[in-house]
């Protein structure tokens, strides 16, 4: 088996990918406010991970290779290509980097030695979070943290739609057939706990908007036009959303800067204040990275103990939390932002690979692209591209 020749380069690690448009723009008012974005159909791997300077193998090479072709959402990136260019979008974003190498789509942090559970992985796995040293582990989690940083400057304010495009095996482990599309818009612990999980998020975060990530409207909009056209779809299914998804992360980012938004406008005095400052600082560290947001969430709900000559800075900011936590609760910013047109949907589209990308059954791996392929993927993406424009012109009024 001929091994991948993988990109050595990796800047940048996120990038848009200009496509041609094939489809009307959508309506001028919620033109540029819909992201379509993949975060698994990467192939960048510096060689420097796979080879020592001196040349020798660091990695098994058929060992790496097999968890390369399993990991990698093949096909992912040509749905996403082909509904950007129907919704008349200029482009799709993707995370260029391999999959094996960072999962940006898990919190940031070494999968322990053992879990077997793919919702509970962080974003270094196998065999890299045994191979790399702390050192390198840093480097890679500084790719992590360029991309968060990427994606919160540029693509995060001011959307009302970020549909991520995935693709998933055709069969189960039980060898049931999956569904050809799988809407995912719940969280794993909401779906199993119905609340959201202690100690991840900050307790600010409403355990009722971990109900779903996304419209119900648009989700079954998109659910009825696909259905209606022959394709088979399942809701949260064989999995649901870890916390460490773009999508759930993206949820809690985008309610604590509404909450910030409102506040402020009614404390127009704290704009300046450090101590808020802080607050929201550590709200909006959705990737957990921050050192000094850690800190004061660490502070503030379980009462760790604080340098002697920090004590009064983060005592300040536990009043600016205590402050911002009962105009939360005594305001009706949570139910206004519940009921408001502006509140983005965050999904993930789930697509059975065998669709979009013939695979050989001996190795897993994408053989050329075929004509039949190509048009499975652009019928998927007209679909769903008519789905959000009926959402945009005549349902969003309702959600």
């Amino acid at each position: 088996m001929t091994p991948f020749e993988h990109d050595a380069a990796i800047d940048p690690p996120y990038e848009l990918v200009a496509v041609e448009p094939t489809g009307e723009p959508l309506p001028e008012d919620v033109r540029g406010r819909v992201l379509i974005h993949t975060v698994h159909d990467g192939d960048a791997l510096p060689q420097r991970y796979l080879v020592r300077p001196d040349g020798t193998p660091r990695v098994d090479r058929v060992d790496f290779e097999r968890r390369y072709v399993a990991e990698r959402d093949w096909g992912a990136n040509l749905v996403a290509k082909l509904l950007a260019a129907a919704l008349g979008l200029r482009g799709f974003a993707r995370c260029r980097v391999a999959r094996v190498l960072l999962d940006f789509n898990r919190f940031p942090g070494n999968t322990p030695p053992g879990n077997r559970d793919p919702l509970e992985r962080l974003a270094i796995n196998d065999p890299f979070s045994t191979i790399l040293d702390h050192q390198e582990k840093l480097e890679v989690l500084d790719i992590y943290d360029r991309i968060s940083d990427l994606i919160e400057q540029r693509w995060l304010t001011g959307n009302l739609i970020m549909l991520g495009i995935h693709t998933y095996d055709e069969r189960n482990p039980s060898q049931t057939t999956r569904p050809d599309l799988s809407m995912v818009t719940c969280s794993a612990s909401y779906l199993r706990e119905s609340k959201m999980p202690y100690g991840v998020f900050d307790p600010l975060y409403p355990d009722v908007l971990g109900e779903s990530t996304c419209s119900r409207i648009l989700r079954d909009r998109i659910s009825l036009d696909l259905e209606r056209a022959g394709l088979r779809v399942l809701h949260n299914h064989p999995y649901a959303l870890p916390e460490g998804s773009i999508e759930v992360r993206g949820q809690v980012w985008y309610f604590f800067d509404y909450l910030r938004r409102r506040y402020t406008e009614a404390f127009p005095d704290t704009f300046d204040c450090a101590a808020h400052r802080m607050v929201w600082t550590m709200l909006l560290n959705t990737n957990l990275r921050l050192h000094e947001s850690e800190t004061l969430r660490g502070f503030l709900h379980r009462f760790r103990r604080i340098p002697r000559g920090e004590v009064e800075r983060y005592q300040a900011a536990q009043v600016a939390y205590d402050r911002v936590r009962a105009y939360l609760e005594q305001s009706d910013v949570l139910t206004q932002y519940r009921r408001s047109p502006e509140r983005p949907s965050c999904l993930a589209m789930e697509v059975r690979k065998d669709l979009v990308c013939e695979l050989d059954p001996a190795t897993g791996r994408p053989r050329p692209l075929t004509e039949a392929n190509n048009d499975r993927a652009a019928r998927i993406g007209t679909i769903i591209a008519a789905s959000i424009r009926t959402y945009f012109e005549e349902d969003r009024a309702f959600a």
